[in-house]
């Protein structure tokens, strides 16, 4: 499945890629610094975190190698409407790539925030989370959408995307999230047990993972390890099953350690270096 070449000696972070994270509201700082983590161990050379301004401060003391950038707010301390033009900007000149959703909240000026933004973004996009919630109630954002497009929902998000119940979803999770790819030309990783990956033609079914996994802040490490290898230059749809099977065998290992009722979403992330190196040395060994 992947096969890294190794890095050249003459290297530097710039080389690995720029992801922009954003996300966060009041209570919900740590989902983004879970994605940024999680990216920077999947490799990619930088990552910033953009969140309302008031909670930067929130940022800074919890994170140590990500960036941060404060966001123009709402007076409940969510990111407000002028954001969009910021984001644009950092879009445009610095980052190669957008995670978007983490934490984000889905406040009425948080979603008008994202329907100025969203058809503005040239560059490959992650929906998470909230993201996703709002994408949900503004399906022609995904129409019109100019870009790469991945997107990550539990089934409870894929419910707001699709208007289905839960339980239809669950019945049919294979050509639900086919037939959404399809229609509005992107990648949807349904997360769960076996979680599918499919643009509407291929379909991936990954083997990875353990019930321990189902635990606060899990999905944003994988949207984190997925937006990690996409600003390094991996297609859209090998970082999609790439990243769905290093976040399952990351936590494979984890449960090794730390048994399924114990083990969090940082033990997840803990255990994506030594993931990477095992799948690095069976694709050598077949090389």
């Amino acid at each position: 499945m992947f096969k890294p070449e190794k890095r050249k000696k003459e290297t530097h972070k710039g080389d690995y890629g720029h992801l922009f994270i954003i996300g966060g509201s009041p209570g919900f700082t740590g989902s983004v610094c879970l994605s940024a983590e999680s990216a920077l161990r999947s490799g990619c050379g930088l990552v910033t975190i953009g969140v309302p301004e008031s909670l930067d401060v929130i940022i800074e003391i919890k994170t140590t190698e990500p960036m941060s950038k404060g966001l123009p707010e709402t007076e409940k301390h969510t990111i407000g409407p002028k954001a969009a033009k910021v984001c644009t900007k950092f879009m445009k000149d610095k980052a190669d790539g957008l995670l978007i959703g983490p934490g984000m909240s889905t406040a009425p000026e948080t979603e008008n925030f994202l329907k100025k933004l969203f058809p503005e973004i040239k560059k490959p996009v992650i929906a998470d989370a909230d993201a996703l919630k709002i994408l949900g109630k503004n399906q022609t954002l995904l129409v019109n959408h100019n870009n790469d497009m991945i997107l990550t929902p539990h089934p409870g998000e894929m419910s707001f995307l699709t208007g289905l119940k839960i339980s239809e979803i669950q019945k049919n999770r294979e050509n639900t999230a086919k037939e959404f790819a399809k229609k509005f030309s992107a990648i949807i990783v349904l997360k769960g047990h076996e979680t599918v990956v499919t643009d509407g033609k291929r379909v991936y079914l990954n083997h990875t993972g353990n019930p321990g996994m189902a635990t606060a802040g899990s999905g944003d490490v994988l949207s984190g390890i997925i937006g990690g290898f996409i600003v390094q230059g991996f297609s859209p749809w090998d970082s999609a099953c790439l990243g769905t099977y290093i976040h399952g065998l990351a936590g494979d290992m984890a449960e090794k350690e730390y048994g399924e009722y114990s083990l969090i979403a940082s033990d997840i992330i803990r255990f994506i270096p030594p993931a990477i190196k095992y799948l690095q040395g069976y694709s050598n060994s077949k090389s």
